[in-house]
């Protein structure tokens, strides 16, 4: 189950990061929320993007490393 979490946020994190940033943005500046909730909206998505960014990253280094060793 581990697994496919780690999948996942690594697959929203690369495949809706643009999505997540403009279109959310838009919509959380449009609609009326209290600012709280916006903030804490914005602060979850730009966290789940920045830890699938920086975990795919880290994979892709340990790919790099493998492919120097064969």
């Amino acid at each position: 189950m581990l697994g496919f979490i780690r999948f996942f946020v690594i697959w929203v994190s690369e495949n809706l990061s643009i999505p997540f940033w403009t279109v959310g943005h838009i919509h959380l500046s449009i609609k009326d929320y209290h600012i709280t909730e916006a903030l804490l909206a914005s602060l979850a998505l730009h966290l789940i993007v920045g830890i699938g960014f920086f975990m795919s990253y880290k994979d892709y280094l340990a790919d790099q490393k493998n492919e120097k060793k064969n």
